[in-house]
């Protein structure tokens, strides 16, 4: 397949999701004002309790059975190692930028967390549809591809609001306690009292994890999905032309359909706080930028190649192309969400949440690109 037929290809998702974007900023603007500050939150409440939880359980639910689980093992496990080292990458730029500290989650967070919903959604179908896909047939290539795409966004959602969540909450509480009073006080109590009992330390710890919050609707939709694809008795209920209970997923399905359209035009109308500014250090944008975009996706590539040669992950072309195209993403779309929930850090995400989408086009097209010529190459 020559270069430029491949470039043209991965160009086609990536262009969608910013002309979907420009129309969110366009609709966001003040003499326009279809989407206002107001309006985006009541529609991001809607996307999060509504929306996201519905496309989480119709596509995990229809494209994920129990054999399929156990072909695809590797991909939590990869999505698990996108995160741990996007933290490390975080953790060094934190140690670079010095950034105030309640934006040390938001930081880590863009690092470690990347679009593993939304995005591959768009690029997966769109990368099937394009004449010159590597992929095959594109019938096939469409369903194995909802497939793996389903179980990413699946996966990122139970890692985003049990990880990223919590740092950032914890981060923005840490801003008004890192004060000379508020440090001195805990050497004080530990003169006074050097020893914690443990059941404090687990009462403790199970207060800054906010176990809630794991729990969060699209989790909720994640696992209600895997229930119904992995038990065959639930899944011939609901699943299928024959199915008693199809109404029920066909209601789902449609609600599920306006979860991608709605938070890309919510984010589109969020960047435009990022093109006013924030005062937040251009040396932090620029690191996630290049961790994002360059230390990931090399990373990305040797762990790949090292599953490929201890056979933990078959060698399907696609599969390989989803697995590496997890590492080249931008930051989650959520993260923007999270910030809101605690106002804190809310106008450097966008500022961050902008300009990573900028590079992204370019980025994210290269890449693919590049991945479409490499998987093929390693089977």
């Amino acid at each position: 397949m020559a270069l430029l037929q491949l470039f043209i290809t991965a160009s086609i998702p990536v262009l969608k999701v910013l002309l979907i974007t420009a129309l969110g900023s366009y609709l966001a603007l003040e003499r326009v004002n279809i989407l206002g500050e107001e309006t985006r939150k009541n529609l991001n409440t809607v996307v999060f309790y509504v929306f996201s939880p519905a496309l989480v359980v119709t596509n995990v639910a229809q494209t994920i059975t129990y054999d399929g689980m156990i072909k695809l093992w590797f991909m939590p496990v990869n999505i698990l190692i996108t995160f741990i080292v996007g933290s490390v990458l975080g953790w060094i730029l934190i140690q670079l930028a010095r950034p105030p500290p309640h934006l040390r989650g938001l930081i880590l967070g863009c690092c470690a967390a990347g679009n593993l919903g939304n995005l591959l959604l768009i690029i997966i179908p769109a990368v099937c549809k394009e004449k010159g896909s590597p992929f095959g047939a594109p019938d096939v290539c469409h369903t194995y591809g909802m497939a793996y795409a389903s179980l990413s966004m699946a996966t990122g959602a139970i890692y985003i609001w049990s990880y990223v969540y919590n740092i950032v909450r914890i981060s923005s509480k840490r801003s008004t306690q890192d004060s000379p009073q508020s440090l001195k006080e805990p050497s004080e109590s530990n003169q006074i009292e050097p020893q914690i009992k443990s059941k404090n330390c687990l009462v403790r710890m199970f207060q800054i994890l906010n176990l809630k919050t794991i729990f969060a609707p699209s989790t909720i939709g994640a696992i209600v999905g895997f229930a119904i694809g992995v038990i065959p008795q639930i899944r011939k209920l609901m699943i299928g032309d024959g199915a008693p209970l199809r109404v029920i997923h066909g209601t789902t399905n449609l609600l599920g359909d306006g979860a991608i359209p709605a938070l890309t035009l919510i984010i589109g109308g969020n960047l435009l706080k990022g093109l006013r500014g924030s005062g937040i250090q251009k040396s932090i944008v620029v690191g996630i930028i290049i961790v994002r975009y360059v230390f990931l996706p090399l990373t990305g590539i040797l762990i790949i190649k090292g599953a490929l040669k201890f056979g933990l992950v078959h060698s399907d072309p696609l599969y390989l192309f989803v697995l590496l195209i997890q590492y080249t993403l931008p930051p989650a779309m959520n993260i923007g969400t999270i910030t809101q929930l605690f106002g804190a850090g809310e106008n450097e995400c966008s500022v961050i949440l902008l300009w990573t989408y900028v590079f992204a086009t370019a980025s994210l097209t290269l890449w693919s690109a590049f991945f479409m010529w490499f998987g093929p190459r390693q089977v």
